[in-house]
């Protein structure tokens, strides 16, 4: 155990791992992969392995052209990549997110890891198709790796689409999305009756309640599960600032509040990705820290809990 005048606050680890990072941005891919491993989970479907910790680009990745953004953001990317992530999320509705990442990916020395996911976000068969088109088309990518119907809109139109072009090889995985509860009812019932890859939800510490509904139905249906709003939109830090991270967290090799929060959600049995979102190099290093190490038991996931809800 480590007193609690050891632990770093948010703010001094993200300043000092971040010089660690960037060190390590230096080493031989070689090198790096074999000091550090991330933690992968597989898809049910496939049985293919991704690492735990991804990269949203909702609100973050909407920068234009914006030149000083389009660098910091390109040091964003390159901080996930240099730390194992490979799922990077984004979607039409995220204003020019996809061309961004698009524009980003170009600078990237090696993309070759790249797990790329987007979604439909449009009414009608032939916009949905000219929509996919105009994604793939602006991220750069040939085969999509993950399409999803966004917020469920037009669902029972999209969802052809999407296995015709499966079977054709132009996406390998197909899913479908919410962010909002009141979507929930609807989602559980697509679930239990269309075969999907992938859902993506909201969940995280402080709103634990698709524990008793999407997530176990996921497990028992085969479903890969992206998580959306880890943090709460920001108000999980804010409920825990100027609080002492708990010296326990050592025990599944946590230094910093955003990490605890990531490895309490990927360390659920049936979550399979978290994708969390930012356009500061340092909250993305110090969210990639959870991408290492181990995670919490079952035990100690109580623990968290407990520790979270008295503060």
């Amino acid at each position: 155990m480590i007193n609690n005048q050891n632990i770093l606050s948010r703010r001094q680890f993200i300043k000092t791992f971040g010089i660690i990072a960037a060190g390590m941005t230096l080493m031989p891919k070689a090198a790096f992969s074999e000091t550090r491993k991330p933690i992968t989970h597989a898809i049910p479907s496939s049985g293919e392995r991704i690492p735990v910790v991804g990269m949203g680009t909702s609100r973050t990745f909407d920068a234009g052209g914006d030149p000083a953004m389009m660098t910091q953001l390109g040091q964003v990317l390159q901080a996930f990549f240099d730390n194992g992530g490979t799922v990077v999320d984004s979607s039409p509705m995220y204003g020019s997110a996809e061309m961004v990442v698009g524009k980003l990916l170009k600078t990237m020395p090696d993309r070759s890891k790249l797990f790329a996911a987007t979604k439909v976000w449009t009414y009608g068969r032939q916009s949905g198709i000219d929509q996919m088109q105009k994604s793939m088309q602006l991220m750069g990518v040939g085969v999509m790796d993950l399409m999803q119907i966004h917020n469920l809109r037009d669902w029972k139109i999209h969802l052809p689409t999407l296995r015709e072009w499966k079977e054709a090889g132009k996406i390998r995985y197909i899913g479908i999305t919410t962010s909002h509860g009141r979507f929930h009812s609807e989602l559980m019932q697509i679930m239990r009756t269309e075969d999907l890859d992938f859902v993506q939800f909201s969940y995280n510490i402080g709103n634990r309640t698709v524990e008793n509904s999407l997530l176990p139905l996921a497990a028992d249906r085969g479903m890969a599960t992206l998580i959306n709003r880890p943090f709460q939109r920001g108000s999980l830090f804010r409920k825990v600032k100027g609080k002492t991270l708990p010296d326990w967290a050592s025990e599944f090799d946590c230094k910093s509040w955003g990490q605890f929060f990531l490895k309490y959600v990927v360390s659920h049995p049936a979550v399979t990705n978290v994708i969390p979102a930012t356009s500061k190099v340092h909250h993305m290093v110090d969210n990639m820290g959870a991408n290492f190490g181990r995670l919490p038991s079952a035990s100690i996931r109580k623990r968290m809990e407990r520790y979270f809800e008295k503060l």
